[in-house]
This record gives C-alpha cells, sequence and structure tokens, in this order.
C-alpha cells in the first residue's frame, strides 16, 4: 500500500507542475515557463520539477499533451451528441458556443494559442498538435454533417481555422464570444445543403 501511495502523491505531483505549466504559458507566455517559476505557482520543491521533467522540452510536450488529451475527451464528446437526427442551426450555435468557452477569455483560453505557435517552431511537438486539429475536425465534421452541408470532412478543417481565427481576433480585440457563433452559422447558410 506504501508503494501505491508513493505513485499516487508522484502522479499528483506531475500533474500539479503541468497545471502550473498551463497557468504560466497562458498568463505570461512560454518565455516565463522557469522551473523556479513552476515551483511556486505548483507549490512544490524546485527539485520535484527537476525529478519529474528532464528538460524544457519534456515539460511542454507533457503540458501540451495533457491539455490535448482533456480537449480531445471534451469534443469527441460534443461530437457524440451531434448525432440526433432532429440536430438544427440552434443545437449548432448552442455547441459553437461551447467551443467559444464563455465570455471571458482566461490563461487556460490563451494557453493553446501559445502551444500551438510553440509546436510551429519545435516539430516534435507537432503530433500532440495534430490529435487535438483532428478531434476539432471530427466535431466539426459532425455538426456540418448534420446541418446537411456538402462534402463536411472538405469542410471541417475551413470551418475549425474560422473558428480558431475567431478565436484569436476575440482573444486580441475583446470581441464578444457571440461573434465567433455568428460567423460560424454564416459559413452554414452559404454552403450548399446536400442532395437527398
Amino acid at each position: 500500500m506504501g508503494q501505491n501511495a508513493d505513485v499516487s502523491h508522484a502522479s499528483a505531483t506531475r500533474q500539479n507542475i503541468i497545471d502550473a505549466v498551463l497557468r504560466i504559458i497562458g498568463q505570461d507566455g512560454i518565455a516565463a515557463v522557469t522551473n523556479r517559476r513552476i515551483a511556486k505557482e505548483a507549490a512544490v520543491s524546485l527539485g520535484s520539477v527537476t525529478y519529474h521533467f528532464a528538460t524544457q522540452h519534456e515539460l511542454l510536450r507533457e503540458s501540451l499533451l495533457h491539455f490535448v488529451a482533456e480537449e480531445t475527451r471534451h469534443f469527441t464528446a460534443l461530437a457524440d451528441e451531434c448525432t440526433d437526427e432532429h440536430f438544427d442551426i440552434g443545437q449548432a450555435a448552442e455547441v459553437v458556443a461551447q467551443v467559444a468557452g464563455g465570455n471571458a477569455f482566461d490563461s487556460r483560453h490563451i494557453a493553446p494559442f501559445e502551444l500551438y505557435v510553440q509546436a510551429g517552431r519545435d516539430e516534435r511537438l507537432r503530433a500532440a498538435a495534430a490529435d487535438c486539429f483532428a478531434a476539432y475536425d471530427l466535431l466539426a465534421t459532425r455538426i456540418l454533417t448534420q446541418l446537411g452541408v456538402q462534402d463536411p470532412e472538405r469542410l471541417a478543417g475551413a470551418a475549425v481555422a474560422l473558428v480558431f481565427g475567431q478565436q484569436l481576433r476575440r482573444l486580441a480585440t475583446g470581441a464578444p464570444a457571440e461573434d465567433l457563433v455568428d460567423t460560424l452559422l454564416i459559413l452554414t447558410r452559404f454552403t450548399p445543403a446536400q442532395t437527398p
């Protein structure tokens, strides 16, 4: 039982460190991620940080993987909800609003942008980023399919890019979340419906 408690404690410490990294990235960017800052933010010793993560790359990779796993679960669950044969534009708007994440951008909403930019710089992070975008694409495909949009698989990537672009615009300008919902719904209106 002592060994299981040690493993559980180590796992909790590791998770606290990852959560701290994501908070730091969201608040001040990747450049602010230092072992001392992580230790303070996670309320662990400096030695714990270096024990659990040997390199900065490992820290960023594990943080991105953790974020991706959470996002993939979340968006896959949302996609599974989009299978009702009576799914309509109103339900699509509700799902998009959930994706938009409410009215306030906090560090949790900012961190993914930082991580994706870092993945652009570091090809070792790209596979994890690709997994996350695959989950976004799945959700977009399900929504577009349910709305009767023609060729939803081909358009899913464009819809996801539109959401990310609108999210980035919202982040930079403080635009309301409703703008994102309106923009995505405009896309579905100008896309020809499937013919029976």
